[in-house]
């Protein structure tokens, strides 16, 4: 659990094919001293069996972790992704405008043309941004209820100085976090997303945007 810790705690900072790694070596370290790969005797009690079944599970996630991490995968939640020809046809996706700095990010809300707008921070090594993307932006109701809306996307994988000045221009830590901006360019005070919310979270954060 401490290794676990560490791991997690350093994630960020390192490439998804190094995260990948160390969470296969943590997996399949634990799996072989769980017994994934010695012999139960032949009258092993229950409770043998069955950390045996856990033991085996591990080493496969571990495994496949490995083979993310060996074949260029992106994405924690999708280890194998890296071997798909469909991945980026297999859910529908809102169409984000990346910007890069506050001068870019400016320049966009200006020229929106009317249009409220959404402002996305991603990460690739952020799970809970992974999720957004996957269970939450692709829902049909979704984005009907966001139809109109322009998006923006500032990706601060990278940590650099302008992805570290723009999370703290709008006070926030890290991805994933939403900023809802009306009309006329300007924040819609408290009702911002910090984190991971599924669909109804999502759609009711989106009413309390449009209601301000």
């Amino acid at each position: 659990m401490l290794l676990a810790l560490a791991i997690w705690i350093v994630q960020p900072l390192l490439p998804m094919g190094v995260q990948m790694f160390l969470w296969a070596a943590l997996l399949l370290f634990s799996a072989i001293y769980l017994g994934a790969l010695s012999t139960l005797p032949v009258h092993a009690k229950g409770i043998h069996k069955l950390q045996k079944g856990f033991a085996l599970l591990v080493l496969l996630v571990g495994v496949a972790y490995l083979i993310g991490a060996l074949s260029g995968a992106r994405d924690l939640m999708r280890p194998l992704g890296g071997i798909s020809r469909s991945e980026a046809t297999e859910f529908p996706k809102l169409n984000f405008v990346r910007i890069k700095d506050f001068a870019d990010l400016d320049q966009h809300i200006a020229q929106a043309k009317g249009r409220p707008v959404m402002l996305d921070f991603y990460a690739d090594w952020c799970v809970s941004c992974k999720e957004m993307e996957r269970y939450t932006f692709s829902d049909a109701a979704v984005q009907a209820k966001l139809k109109g809306y322009l998006f923006l996307q500032a990706d601060v994988t990278a940590n650099s100085e302008a992805d570290k000045a723009l999370l703290k221009r709008f006070g926030l830590f890290g991805p994933p976090g939403i900023i809802f901006f009306n009309a006329q360019g300007l924040e819609k005070a408290d009702t911002r997303v910090i984190g991971h919310q599924d669909v109804g979270q999502f759609l009711q954060s989106i009413e309390n945007a449009e209601s301000i």
